[in-house]
């Protein structure tokens, strides 16, 4: 049972979002009459580029219409997927991203006039929290029909950043462990029964690892 939280914002400015890729050799041609409608020549060489550029990024991406046609996404994109609800018989997206983007749709017909993006959190299971942003992707053309997803899976972005932390900070390798399983929102009795040490053991180390982090400031 996946459990979802939606936020709304308004983009003050031009989002940062990855660009677009393709995933099937069947779908090309239709992604190169949506998306490069005057620039034909070059379309196969350009998408050919971004495909290669998107498949590296750690989030997913995913692409389709306002009518739930899926047109774009990658491989991390699809594995996701493959772990939520199975689409209805009406979208080839699940459920639970297709929901975000029916409020994406909603807010676009509240305020025509902005940029929105909507952020949405969902818990599949103990293991598997991922985060969804959706946006609608502006063309030179004008079409307001497609939109953009981003999935990304939010612990394995904590570790990410525990990682970097732990390099900036230059952790031990028991700090490391200890403030991987912080950034995930472990408790202290948590950190301890995993690592099989005391709670107190575990105090010691974040008082060391704040001591660090607030060595740089100095």
């Amino acid at each position: 049972m996946t459990q979802l939280e939606y936020s709304l914002l308004i983009a003050p400015t031009e989002s940062q979002l990855p660009k677009f890729s393709y995933t099937q050799h069947a779908e090309f041609w239709k992604a190169e009459i949506m998306l490069f409608p005057d620039d034909k020549r070059d379309a196969k060489l350009r998408l050919e580029l971004l495909s290669a550029m998107i498949e590296s990024f750690l989030d997913g991406i995913l692409i389709f219409t306002t009518e739930g046609e899926l047109i774009l996404s990658n491989e991390y994109a699809r594995r996701i997927c493959s772990k939520l609800t199975p689409p209805s018989a009406n979208h080839a997206i699940p459920t639970e991203i297709w929901r975000v983007c029916q409020s994406l749709i909603e807010s676009r017909q509240l305020f025509p006039q902005k940029k929105i993006i909507i952020e949405s959190e969902i818990q599949i299971n103990a293991s598997i929290q991922l985060r969804i942003r959706a946006r609608f992707l502006e063309l030179k053309s004008g079409s307001d029909r497609l939109l953009i997803v981003t999935v990304e899976d939010y612990q394995q972005y904590t570790q990410s950043i525990a990682i970097a932390d732990a390099k900036k900070y230059h952790l031990t390798d028991r700090e490391t462990q200890v403030w991987q399983l912080r950034r995930a929102n472990f408790s202290y009795q948590q950190i301890a029964n995993q690592l099989y040490i005391t709670i107190n053991t575990v105090k010691k180390h974040l008082k060391n690892i704040h001591a660090k982090q607030q060595s740089i400031f100095w």
